[in-house]
């Protein structure tokens, strides 16, 4: 017996409602095909849904929907205007087919000769008319402008440094005179100018900002001057600071924000684009990680952080920074010279000369390479051009609890009219912690503008003082 007294809870079935169920399918046959009818279609339109659901779910994912690329593989235009298709290989080559005709190589030519010792001597030691002019380094370019009856090329400052003659190779192998319009050390970027007489293609610029990880990118240029190569990679990393030697001695003085990437990035690479799938310039390859072991991480300056300096180097030659004026070492540095020099005391001489070495190539130039007479509209002159300064004394008189700063070799402009000297050591800017020549120049160049008031507290003889001093942009008024 069951346990509920209904029909509808029990588990038997009556012979009442078996007899009634074959009276109606005896009665109402017809339907039967009809239900059966009604499961298959049911069952049709569910796989229908389901396949035409996959479609979408996959098209919208690959690129196939919303005007992208097209999922027939018979191609179709970007917002950008350039043809892609289905095929990930085929949007790279369209890609690099885009900018290309946009990529140059860039000679750097110096001059050679010899001493009356027979030294070979080059660059600014050579005198004009005295040597040979030959091939000092190989980079890349990319043209992003014409204007004027001139082709204007983006290229990397140290692409072109210390260049008595630059030249730029096009693409189908003509040689052409460039002229450098201006250039920047700090932010490692140059403009130069070339003739732009058949030159037809120039480069779009894109969003660096838009980047992704993961997202593919390409780098093209001329490494180790073997001609035009493309290599493929990924965004590693979108922002990036790494810190980098200005005057390539070894001293960290200055940080640079980049773009991280796995392209392939070698000696020549440098100056030439990174661009995106579209074909657009989302950055200028500038240096690489070159250890045992290490293999492709470059890196890029973002288009959206070099283009105001680039429109600047552009209109003016320069980039306009404020001044102030101080040839400096930094006082780590200073104690680190000082600790070798009792070593060398008590030990000898050991590796001979490095201790003046590094004297002589000390952060000379704390704002050097970037500023220029704002009413003359001249590019200053380049550090080495400069009187190189005085070395600080052995005994800077400072108490015991200081140990960071920077010190001064020489001062100029500014500083030498508010009175700073040399052997002075700089340890705050307004309140702000110094500690370093590339603090310095941070809290000046993001913090100051050109005709700004400034506090700077320094220790002289061993007692603190402030000197209230006004930023100009001139060095013409060295005394």
């Amino acid at each position: 017996m069951s346990i509920f007294d209904d029909d509808f809870y029990s588990t038997k079935v009556s012979k009442r409602t078996v007899k009634q169920s074959q009276r109606e399918d005896t009665r109402f046959s017809y339907r039967s095909g009809e239900r059966k009818w009604s499961n298959m279609r049911i069952a049709f339109i569910s796989s229908f849904t389901s396949a035409v659901a996959a479609t979408l779910l996959f098209g919208s994912i690959f690129g196939w929907i919303g005007g992208s690329e097209p999922a027939s593989g018979k191609g179709g235009t970007s917002p950008s205007g350039l043809v892609t298709t289905g095929d990930p290989s085929e949007r790279a080559i369209n890609a690099a087919a885009k900018v290309s005709p946009a990529v140059v190589s860039i000679i750097n030519d110096q001059l050679f000769g010899f001493g009356l010792g027979g030294e070979k001597l080059e660059g600014e030691d050579a005198k004009e008319g005295e040597g040979v002019m030959r091939e000092a380094g190989v980079g890349s370019g990319v043209i992003i402008k014409k204007n004027d009856g001139k082709a204007y090329i983006v290229t990397n400052y140290h692409v072109v440094a210390g260049a008595q003659r630059v030249r730029a190779v096009l693409t189908n192998g003509e040689v052409r005179e460039a002229t450098v319009v201006g250039e920047d050390q700090i932010t490692d970027l140059a403009v130069l100018a070339i003739d732009d007489k058949g030159i037809d293609t120039v480069a779009e610029v894109g969003d660096s900002s838009a980047l992704r990880k993961a997202e593919f990118v390409m780098a093209i240029g001329n490494p180790l001057g073997m001609g035009e190569s493309i290599t493929m990679g990924v965004v590693s990393v979108i922002e990036e600071v790494v810190p980098v030697s200005l005057n390539q001695n070894g001293v960290i003085d200055w940080e640079q924000e980049v773009i991280r990437v796995d392209a392939a990035i070698n000696q020549g690479n440098s100056g030439g684009p990174l661009i995106d799938m579209d074909g657009r310039v989302v950055g200028i390859n500038s240096m690489k990680i070159a250890d045992f072991g290490v293999e492709s991480i470059g890196y890029a300056i973002p288009i959206n952080k070099a283009m105001p300096v680039l429109e600047e180097l552009m209109d003016q030659g320069f980039v306009s920074r404020p001044y102030l004026g101080v040839y400096t070492l930094d006082l780590e540095q200073y104690f680190r010279q000082q600790d070798m020099s009792e070593l060398e005391g008590l030990f000898g001489e050991g590796e001979e000369g490095w201790l003046g070495e590094e004297e002589g190539e000390g952060e000379k130039g704390a704002e050097g390479g970037g500023e220029g007479g704002a009413e003359e509209q001249e590019a200053p002159p380049a550090e080495d051009e400069m009187p190189a300064p005085e070395q600080p004394a052995d005994d800077l008189k400072l108490p015991d609890d200081v140990l960071s700063g920077v010190i001064v070799l020489e001062a100029v402009g500014p500083a030498l009219k508010g009175g700073l000297k040399f052997n002075d050591v700089i340890v705050e800017l307004d309140g702000h912690a110094i500690a370093s020549t590339m603090e310095l120049r941070k809290y000046l160049y993001g913090k100051k503008k050109i005709g700004d008031s400034i506090e700077v507290s320094y220790y002289r003889d061993g007692k603190l003082s402030k000197a209230m001093l006004k930023l100009s942009e001139s060095v013409a008024e060295e005394e």
